[in-house]
């Protein structure tokens, strides 16, 4: 049988769903999204709970189509359909079946992964706009003044926490969606292996 994949995305889902809850509970997220006037950890937080989703309907999908291909030769969804295309193209053209079945099982991930690098940037553009903060509330010192060393620290730590969270999120959600979407990619990749290895007929095997 396919190795459950709809599982294992269940199980992650939870201990992530129990991750939201216990930072929710310690004041983590009202502190991170207090902490960043820029909204970009926000966006980060929606764009990762999105492209999570995704990957758990994909995966379950993935696993549904797995299974029908190995049932029996007449079981119908769009494996067998991309079976039977592969079988048809391989007799012209077998280097153009393996792009043809390389793109139906991996194609819709290239948007996933393109997610996640975004995740990434938009991390590092608000360590930049953090760093931009800091050197700016640098610049418009002129003078210092003992009785405004406090307003002027505030000022200071405001830019550096910015630059130091987005970051933190942006890396800890490319980390965790690169793991999902990563495992995406393996079991397709056994599924066009036994698509290629079902299509092959019997007496060549």
């Amino acid at each position: 049988m396919p190795e459950p994949l709809w599982l294992e995305w269940l199980l992650l889902g939870g201990l992530l769903a129990f991750a939201v809850w216990l930072l929710g509970t310690r004041g983590v997220w009202a502190l991170l999204l207090h902490a960043d006037p820029t909204g970009l950890t926000l966006v980060i937080v929606v764009l990762f709970s999105g492209a999570t989703l995704w990957c758990g309907a994909r995966a379950r999908t993935l696993q549904r189509e797995h299974v029908a291909l190995r049932r029996t030769t007449s079981a119908c969804g769009p494996a067998r359909a991309w079976w039977a295309d592969y079988r048809t193209v391989a007799t012209h053209d077998a280097d153009a079946a393996i792009e043809l079945l390389v793109e139906r099982t991996h194609g819709p991930h290239a948007a996933a992964w393109w997610v996640n690098g975004i995740q990434l940037k938009l991390g590092l553009l608000g360590k930049v706009i953090g760093f931009s903060m800091l050197a700016l509330e640098i610049g418009r010192t002129t003078s210092f003044d003992p009785s405004q060393s406090q307003a002027l620290l505030r000022s200071l730590t405001a830019g550096l926490g910015v630059a130091l969270l987005t970051t933190m999120v942006g890396l800890v959600a490319n980390i965790l969606l690169g793991l999902q979407l990563t495992r995406l990619d393996r079991y397709a990749d056994r599924l066009l292996a036994d698509i290629q290895r079902a299509a092959i007929p019997e007496g060549d095997a």
